[in-house]
């Protein structure tokens, strides 16, 4: 892992780019041997920029100095403070930290690689993903709401989190809606002439994309049956690829319903950066469309993730949770702890 506790905000805040721009000025997209545009490596959208706007500001675009501030308030930044002076691994110190015996606190800092800085999108320093609605948070209806109200049930292993099962990962990273999270931000990109596929780090999601000729040939492969991911279809409209996603599993918690649908734009920005464009379209779960702009970063290649099927801990959570209804308890969540940190008050 890097270590980023120490905030890389370099650079000067450069005023607002046209959004029709989609290259940096002057240069020249690459191409493939058969003539599309090359979006081929491995890309990365590490940072401390997430999908949605903090409740700390009202802009979409900051300075240099407002992104230091912002990312002061982070909680993982703040985490990373605390464990940088020097700390004594003893039974009275081990028994301070763990004195609110709370399951939800978070392993540190050392396993986390969030990102040091707020993102820069085309050159600005950017406080969320979606740059619409002007708010910076997802519109949703009350149905919007009641499909994202996550609820802590310990009943049966197949109602736990995908993540726990190894099925799909607990970040979404792989979409439909490219996000970040603690770790593992790193993506893929693999072009053949017929398709293009996109493997996630975070536990390998994986996206195979078949390529048709334009968006009039756009069509779902298998609409009867939902996929982890979405169904996705797409094709070239000059140096973009452009993506279209229905279809995704209504257990996966996606950013959309088996009516909704997920447009993506990839476009070679620079040398080292993709220009990610997103719209989200889904009548059901929001009060109007959303979308925005990200940046993914040319990156290293991906870390081998493990995620063990089958593990230890499920016979844990189970049997846990059977004790406390034997003795007419409830197990709800703890307060919100994260990294050691009590986030409670959204700081």
């Amino acid at each position: 892992m890097k270590a980023w506790a120490v905030l890389l905000l370099l650079g000067v805040a450069i005023s607002p780019i046209a959004h029709a721009q989609t290259s940096s000025p002057g240069f020249v997209q690459p191409k493939t041997s058969w003539g599309v545009p090359d979006l081929q490596g491995y890309w990365n959208n590490t940072s401390l920029t997430s999908m949605q706007r903090p409740a700390t500001t009202s802009k979409l675009v900051l300075t240099e100095q407002e992104a230091i501030a912002l990312a002061r308030r982070v909680p993982v930044v703040a985490a990373a403070r605390e464990e940088s002076v020097a700390s004594k691994v003893d039974e009275k110190s081990s028994a301070e930290l763990l004195a609110d015996k709370n399951p939800d606190r978070g392993y540190n800092t050392f396993w986390m690689d969030p990102g040091a800085s707020y993102a820069k999108v085309k050159g600005e320093y950017r406080s969320s993903w979606i740059t619409y609605p002007t708010t910076g948070t997802i519109p949703y209806t009350e149905a919007g709401i009641a499909a994202n109200t996550r609820t802590n049930t310990y009943d049966d292993y197949e109602v736990r989190p995908l993540a726990e099962r190894c099925i799909m990962s607990f970040s979404g990273g792989a979409g439909p809606v490219l996000s970040n999270s603690l770790y593992n931000n790193t993506y893929q990109i693999v072009q053949t002439p017929d398709s293009v596929m996109m493997l996630t780090e975070m536990i390998h999601d994986v996206r195979v994309i078949p390529i048709v000729k334009s968006a009039a040939e756009a069509k779902p492969s298998m609409k009867e049956i939902p996929r982890w991911g979405g169904d996705s279809v797409g094709w070239y409209e000059g140096n973009t690829l452009v993506v279209q996603t229905t279809n995704s599993h209504p257990k996966q918690r996606s950013y959309i319903s088996k009516d909704g649908k997920v447009t993506e734009r990839y476009t070679r920005w620079s040398d080292s950066e993709i220009y990610y464009e997103f719209k989200v379209e889904d009548s059901h779960l929001y009060k109007e469309s959303w979308g925005g702009e990200m940046v993914l970063r040319a990156s290293e290649p991906l870390y081998e993730y493990a995620c063990h099927e089958g593990n230890y801990a499920f016979a844990g959570i189970m049997g846990g949770a059977r004790e406390l209804d034997r003795q007419g308890r409830s197990h709800p969540p703890g307060k919100p702890i994260f990294a050691g940190v009590d986030t409670s008050d959204g700081e």
